[in-house]
């Protein structure tokens, strides 16, 4: 890289309260980690923690008045309050500093950890994360003089978990799918953080045999993480598009990622040298697939109606985040354990025990609708409805379409009749009135499939072949 790359501080003139706090946070939580396998380094984390939380409580400011060049992008809108008490929060989970549990009881009410009612958690806005983290310390017996306060925080905490399930007094808004979404530009943040503190608050109640109790009704444990688990299950795939959204996952994902690196051609291919400027001229307007597959990241995801447009100057849907990221790691680690029980309310940290998997009831097997292949018609078509849901008393199907190349042959020019389709179709490309393959493939390998979904609110629409090449 030719450009500049300015470095930026945080002093006693120029205080950035938010900012110090959310890495003390970040270094107390990073410090348990590590207290087994490196205990010297760990050591270390939180002594830095104290250090970084002592100077954002003595010198206040929100980071951005000070380093204003953030402002255009990553603004302190929430201000810096609820990243003190996070740091304090983690430095009375990492340290049992009867100083930060102090803190978190006397400052509660006027930082708003108490008066908050949140509906989001994200790198800007960190109270559900606070009142999260509280609440498992009034459950651990741990609030002392301060258990008024404390019950304060977990009445919010629970408020934030009842919107997620829909049964709070303001629910988060859902897509018709099912995700959750709070806007447009890169809506998928909002989504993995939020199952994430579901999927801990989950084990929390678990672990202390209690339930989450919503406006009309008690909700269970399990009820959390099933949600948790439909968040990531969409984003892997199961939704009304059937793309994934992390790229490389799956058949049908993002292919055109906001992402320089990604979408210029490796060094190790053309070592020329790339310019700034002719990055954007050459590279970024391109249409074609990403030389460099991102894989694993995680992209902004689809607007309110499920729609998505994979294309690389669509930043606000296609851009990738380590905030998108770095929460569903969490929630996939605790869904890979299993149904076995995880107690988070114990004073130290201890092996988890051998997950119980129960036998899941078996799922009524879904109707196909085959062409069989012959050696006229090398070529199946199988359909199934994979999910149907009502919107404005109607109701809506999802059916997901598998072709198949049957021969022993590479399969060309595939050309495709649709009829009686009345709805939204992904997964091929239109060309008059028949469809071919999609943009990214030009051609099908013996044996291979290609899925396309459409919804409408109908039986299955007629798909036929209606000429190929084999080659």
């Amino acid at each position: 890289m030719t450009t500049n790359r300015h470095a930026y501080k945080i002093d006693p003139s120029n205080p950035g309260s938010d900012l110090a706090g959310e890495t003390a946070a970040a270094m107390a939580a990073a410090s348990i980690v590590f207290r087994r396998s490196n205990p010297a380094y760990s050591t270390e984390l939180l002594r830095h923690a104290h250090q970084l939380f002592e100077f954002a409580d003595k010198y206040r400011g929100k980071y951005d008045s000070s380093i204003t060049v953030a402002q255009k992008y990553y603004r302190s809108i929430s201000g810096y309050n609820d990243e003190l008490l996070w740091a304090a929060a983690w430095l009375y989970q990492a340290s049992n500093n009867e100083y930060y549990l102090n803190y978190l009881g006397k400052n509660g009410d006027s930082m708003g950890g108490t008066g908050w009612a949140m509906t989001e958690f994200g790198w800007d806005v960190k109270y559900a994360g606070v009142q999260t983290l509280v609440a498992k310390f009034l459950m651990q017996g741990k609030a002392g003089l301060h258990a008024p306060v404390f019950e304060r925080y977990h009445q919010k905490a629970e408020y934030f978990m009842c919107s997620l399930i829909g049964k709070g007094g303001r629910n988060i808004q859902k897509t018709p799918g099912g995700l959750i979404f709070r806007q447009r530009w890169n809506n998928m943040q909002f989504v993995t953080s939020a199952s994430f503190l579901a999927t801990v608050y989950s084990d929390y109640l678990a672990s202390s045999r209690g339930s989450l109790k919503c406006a009309a009704v008690n909700v269970a444990p399990s009820e959390l993480l099933s949600f948790a688990k439909s968040q990531v299950d969409y984003i892997l795939g199961d939704n009304p598009r059937a793309t994934s959204y992390m790229v490389g996952y799956g058949n049908n994902f993002p292919r055109q990622v906001h992402h320089r690196a990604s979408s210029i051609i490796s060094f190790k291919v053309d070592p020329k040298f790339v310019a700034c400027r002719q990055g954007y001229a050459t590279w970024y307007s391109r249409k074609a697939s990403d030389p460099n597959v991102l894989t694993g990241a995680i992209v902004g995801g689809p607007d309110a109606y499920d729609n998505f447009a994979d294309e690389r100057d669509n930043y606000e849907q296609t851009e990738p985040a380590t905030y998108n990221n770095a929460p569903l790691l969490g929630i996939l680690a605790r869904l890979g354990g299993g149904h076995g029980g995880y107690n988070q309310l114990l004073p130290v940290v201890v092996p988890a025990p051998n997950p119980v998997v129960a036998k899941p009831k078996p799922a009524p097997k879904p109707k196909f609708t085959p062409t069989p292949a012959t050696s006229s018609n090398p070529i199946t078509i199988e359909q199934k409805m994979t999910t149907s849901w009502n919107a404005k008393g109607k109701t809506y199907y999802r059916y997901s379409t598998i072709v198949t190349n049957k021969s022993y042959k590479t399969l060309k020019d595939l050309k495709l009749s649709i009829s009686k389709l009345y709805g939204p179709l992904w997964g091929l490309s239109k060309s008059g009135n028949s469809y071919g393959f999609p943009t990214w493939l030009n051609s099908l390998p013996a044996g291979k499939s290609i899925e396309f979904v459409y919804i409408h609110s109908t039986s299955p629409a007629d798909v036929s072949v209606s000429s190929y090449n084999l080659a």
